[in-house]
């Protein structure tokens, strides 16, 4: 029953049998009865081999070589189409064994065009198909590598043995590149039989081969000589190394010496220098110092003078204060009150006036008699003066530094309660409900009740209750009210109700009326009683 087969990539189907007058290697084809199709890989394999060989010189020595070595899937000959038969090697590497010069069985070498004259027509994988894919029924799978890796290993063997006979030591090391392409020639024209190519060949450091120490003696002695070579090129580096040393050296010293004399001769100038320079800066520092003293007593001068005056300013607003409240609770006690001090004041202040002025005069005097001794004494204490200068002024400034953080701290606490009083303003509904709290928190109408209490203490009233005539007392008549009084009736009861008055106010106050007023009155009240006119008519 005919099928389809389809090789794999690294495959090629070999097909025989009816219509097939060889071999048919291909990748795919049509598999029809009386037809065998046989499958075979075209991987390369590694073959590493650690040969023992022997030299012209009968030298032995051990050639460690990695070959790759696959079927030569390039070399199809006449089955190859558009032409060319070899796209891949030169061909000086694929002469087989029969073909390289000098081969007695060697014939002629033939062009591709009478590749189709051969058996396997110039194909290497039908070369390949034909001797290694299928050795027989007894040979399988690992058995069928191992017989194809015993015919390369002898290939190689044979064909590096015969090569490392025909050289001496000496061309192997020096023509390393010669000796891998004879190599690589050699062993490609023996595998050409096989349809198999080589695909890399690797060659690696030669090594002594057992009971043998050539390389090593080699190795050795181009050591020691490298050694002994390096030893006197030291030696000679050491000497020269010396000697420069000592030269360098007795001009160091040389020119050390000469810097040192001309550092002594630059640091005696910089040294006359230095004192002129620090002289100077003597005086000056004590100019600047005078300077600093003044201007350190004129600060805390004006310090003082200032916080003198916010100290009598806020004394001043205090007592402004005190003055208001004092004039809102009661007028009258405190205009006497301050009368009274003005006058005491001005008692005092003539009492000082007079006692300074014979203190002027008593210290006037003491100070002319004074006067020399003072002049003879002031150089002495000058320098006394001048450190209890310092420590008052540090003195006064470090107080005039609490005063205004303190200042600072009672305005910031000021300013916390003026926003709190702000916010409770504003709960309070307004600066009167806070007003009102406060004086409620504070007790001030408790106190105000206790000042007006205070202030009519020990007070003996006098109640006066006078008649003004008969209809007073007679609840207004019986012959209609006080509508039925006269206006001569409603005069003399005002003048009735005055006389008792004024003398109430003249005996709880001390004020009283001129006489001439009171007696007009009095004359006025009379003849109206009489029934005249004020001016004497009837």
């Amino acid at each position: 029953m005919a099928s389809f087969r389809i090789a794999a990539p690294d495959e090629y189907l070999a097909i025989t049998g009816m219509g097939v007058k060889n071999v048919k290697i291909c990748k795919a084809a049509w598999v029809w009865p009386f037809q065998r199709c046989m499958r075979f890989s075209v991987q390369p394999h590694d073959y590493a081999m650690n040969l023992q060989a022997m030299t012209k010189e009968k030298l032995q020595f051990l050639l460690p070589v990695v070959f790759t070595i696959g079927p030569d899937v390039n070399q199809r000959g006449a089955n190859q189409r558009m032409g060319s038969g070899d796209a891949r090697h030169d061909p000086d590497l694929h002469l087989s064994a029969g073909d390289r010069p000098g081969s007695d069985t060697a014939p002629a070498m033939h062009d591709h065009v009478n590749d189709h004259r051969r058996e396997d027509q110039g194909d290497s994988l039908i070369k390949y198909a034909m001797l290694l894919a299928d050795s027989g029924t007894a040979v399988k799978g690992a058995n069928r590598h191992q017989f194809l890796e015993n015919i390369i290993k002898g290939i190689i063997e044979g064909e590096t043995r015969v090569l490392v006979s025909s050289m001496t030591m000496e061309e192997i090391f020096t023509e390393r590149e010669v000796f891998k392409r004879r190599i690589f020639r050699n062993i490609q024209g023996e595998l050409d039989q096989f349809g198999l190519c080589i695909y890399n060949a690797n060659v690696k450091e030669l090594k002594d081969a057992p009971n043998s120490i050539y390389f090593e003696s080699l190795s050795r002695k181009a050591h020691e000589g490298a050694t002994n070579q390096a030893r006197i090129d030291v030696a000679e580096a050491q000497l020269r190394g010396n000697v420069g040393e000592a030269q360098r050296k007795g001009e160091q010293e040389r020119e050390i010496a000469k810097i040192h004399a001309e550092t002594a001769v630059a640091k005696t100038e910089r040294d006359i220098e230095r004192a002129s320079a620090e002289a100077v800066l003597a005086t000056r520092k004590a100019e600047l110092n005078r300077d600093v003293d003044i201007a350190r007593i004129s600060a805390t001068r004006r310090t003082e003078a200032q916080d003198e005056e916010l100290k009598r300013e806020v004394q001043i607003k205090r007592a402004a204060a005190e003055v208001e409240r004092l004039r809102a609770s009661d007028v009258v006690k405190a205009t006497i009150a301050r009368e009274s001090k003005q006058q005491a004041a001005d008692a005092k202040a003539y009492e000082i006036e007079a006692e300074a002025k014979a203190n002027y005069e008593k210290e006037r005097q003491l100070a002319e008699a004074g006067v020399y001794k003072v002049k003879i004494d002031t150089d002495a204490a000058a320098y006394k003066t001048k450190q209890d200068a310092e420590a008052w002024s540090y003195a006064a400034v470090k107080n005039a530094e609490a005063n205004l953080q303190k200042n600072l701290k009672e305005a910031e606490g000021l300013e916390a309660m003026a926003s709190a009083y702000a916010k409770m303003s504003q709960a309070f509904g307004g600066p009167a409900g806070l007003l009102q709290y406060m004086m409620i928190e504070k007790g001030t109408y408790v106190e105000l009740a206790k000042a007006n209490a205070e202030a009519i203490r020990g007070l003996q009233p006098k109640i006066s209750i006078w008649n003004t005539g008969a209809e007073a007392g007679a609840g207004g008549g019986a012959e209609g009210g006080p509508s039925n009084q006269s206006s001569v009736a409603t005069m003399r009861n005002i003048y009735q109700m005055l006389p008792p008055l004024m003398t109430t106010i003249n005996e709880q106050t001390g004020i009283s009326l001129p006489e001439w007023q009171f007696g007009r009155l009095a004359g006025q009240m009379s003849q109206v009683e009489r029934g005249e006119k004020p001016n004497g008519k009837k």
